[in-house]
């Protein structure tokens, strides 16, 4: 199946590691000219780099903290300035957070809130006037969201506002032909070595009995920022196994 990104402009946030880097390889691999952002200079920003210049495309790696709104603008200038504007947003860049709530202060809330939520506001935001009809944003929360988890509140309240985000924002932009949709994974092996005991314990809670990868969370990623998916928009796909 055709999913039409040759030629398309995409904007990945936290696109450098994990199931970022998953789907700002498989964006430019399909033809789209991706501008990848991470916050901190590193390793896997120069490995980034080296690889879409391999795929011989157009694309960019950008610094930039979500959770500022100076740094959002000038992402949102830079992607207006090189790319000309923006066919596809996918909302990615996260943390993670444990805290029982008796331990969990204020800080560590805002943390959590302010990355894995407001950011996806701050970015959305800034980049619509460079979407236009046709364009898609795909949010990638959590399926945490709709379980909850001991010790996850702050994590999981932030991605059960992606899911209410999203909801929201598809019926304000529909008219314009703009699609909003989110993707839920699950535990996903993303290369931060999950203490053994509990990568054990997550599997044996998953229908299909082992941990996904981001390839497979990067997969669901397309299908709805894709012209296969012109007709979807509100949805909430989860990519966790079954647990």
């Amino acid at each position: 199946m055709e999913l039409g990104f040759k030629g398309k402009r995409a904007l990945v946030t936290g696109g450098t590691r994990g199931i970022g880097r998953a789907v700002t390889l498989a964006l430019a691999s399909a033809g789209a000219a991706v501008v990848a952002v991470h916050r901190e200079d590193g390793p896997a920003a120069e490995a980034m780099r080296r690889e879409l210049a391999e795929l011989g495309g157009l694309g960019n790696v950008v610094r930039a903290d979500v959770t500022s709104a100076s740094d959002v603008e000038r992402l949102a200038s830079t992607c207006r300035d090189e790319l000309g504007g923006l066919d596809v947003l996918i909302n990615n860049a996260g943390v993670h957070g444990r805290a029982m709530l008796d331990e969990l202060d204020l800080a560590e809330w805002s943390r959590l809130i302010d990355t894995d939520l407001t950011s996806m506001f701050q970015v959305t935001q800034a980049c619509l006037p460079l979407l236009g009809e046709g364009s898609s944003v795909v949010n990638v929360g959590a399926s945490v969201a709709f379980r909850g988890m001991a010790g996850t509140a702050h994590y999981t309240a932030a991605k059960a506002g992606v899911i209410g985000l999203t909801r929201s924002l598809c019926k304000e932009f529909g008219p314009g032909g703009i699609r909003f949709n989110t993707v839920a994974p699950g535990v996903i092996d993303t290369g931060d070595e999950l203490p053994p005991p509990v990568a054990q314990r997550v599997q044996r809670m998953t229908a299909l009995g082992r941990l996904g990868t981001p390839d497979e969370v990067a997969g669901a990623v397309l299908y709805l920022a894709s012209d296969a998916a012109a007709y979807v928009t509100g949805a909430l796909l989860t990519v966790d196994g079954g647990i």
